[in-house]
């Protein structure tokens, strides 16, 4: 079973693609996949089972992409091609089947829209694909200390998106104050690569000096594995929040101008908290620290006791 697989460009829309491979990997078992993604979602793939190859798609001028992928991909005669960027090249290569997403903006959540494209109901929820190295790695940067760990994600694509570096720190506190929900639990700062996730983070990890700060400094696989073993996951919206909720640990996404209704984190113990006003309108700011923290004792209530 040959299976194409086209996915997004960016890390959150790939990491909600992966409950389609998973489902894929689950029904033929023996299938060998070949997968088309951006370069930045790169890492999300490393560690997929049955993963022949990753084309990385970088952009080019009159979409020269689409071409050196059709190169690549047209000599083979594919089982399943599954096109999730809804583009011509299902089409435009030999397969006995195609599932190719519709484009445009639709009501629902997006992982309803992703799962429609292989006619799959219910929705199956995203997942994280980590090793035994990676999980080795993650226990090497938190250490073998006898307390729970809080990621925080401070930063995001755009700095609309982007919760007050201050509030992120008084929720830390209230989370592990005594009689918090976490009391005595170590932050774990995550990001992306970069000055600008470098800048976004900064305020944060200057408020909170005990913080292990991961920022730019683990591939998407690794990340995974750091997020598998924190107690909560609090971050804007972006591809690492997705990312923890694929992990199953507790993730809670802090959404204000952009839609919960279609981004919100999908996993065993995943939620939103919306900033107060009009949804996919309301700014950052008008998220206060109270009802984050009251949606992450909520999200944390629902783990069984360890």
């Amino acid at each position: 079973m040959r299976i194409l697989f086209v996915t997004s460009t960016r890390i959150g829309d790939a990491v909600l693609s992966t409950g389609l491979l998973d489902h894929l990997l689950r029904v033929y078992p023996d299938a060998r996949v070949t997968v088309a993604c951006g370069p930045v979602a790169e890492g999300v793939f490393t560690r997929m089972p049955n993963r022949v190859e990753t084309i990385v798609l970088h952009k080019k001028r009159f979409s020269g992409h689409w071409f050196g992928l059709w190169a690549k991909v047209a000599r083979t005669r594919w089982d399943l091609v599954v096109d999730l960027r809804g583009s011509a090249l299902a089409w435009l290569v030999p397969a006995r089947r195609r599932a190719v997403m519709q484009g445009g903006r639709r009501p629902g959540h997006r992982l309803l829209h992703l799962a429609g494209t292989l006619g799959i109901a219910p929705a199956p929820n995203p997942v994280a694909w980590f090793d035994a190295a990676d999980t080795a790695r993650a226990v090497a940067l938190l250490g073998a200390e006898d307390r729970p760990f809080i990621a925080l994600g401070p930063s995001a694509n755009w700095a609309g998106k982007v919760w007050p570096a201050e509030r992120f720190v008084a929720l830390f506190q209230a989370l592990t104050a005594l009689g918090g929900p976490l009391p005595g639990a170590r932050a774990v700062i995550l990001g992306g690569p970069g000055a600008q996730e470098a800048a976004m983070v900064a305020p944060v990890v200057a408020a909170l000096p005990d913080a292990i700060d991961l920022t730019g400094r683990l591939e998407l696989h690794e990340a995974a594995a750091v997020l598998a073993r924190c107690a909560l996951f609090v971050g804007n919206d972006s591809g690492l929040m997705h990312l923890s909720a694929a992990t199953g640990a507790p993730t809670l996404g802090l959404f204000g101008p952009t839609p919960a209704s279609e981004y919100a984190p999908m996993g065993r113990a995943a939620r939103a908290v919306l900033a107060r006003g009009a949804p996919g309108v309301a700014p950052m700011e008008a998220l206060p620290v109270e009802d984050a923290l009251e949606a992450a004792r909520g999200l944390l209530a629902l783990e069984p006791a360890a």
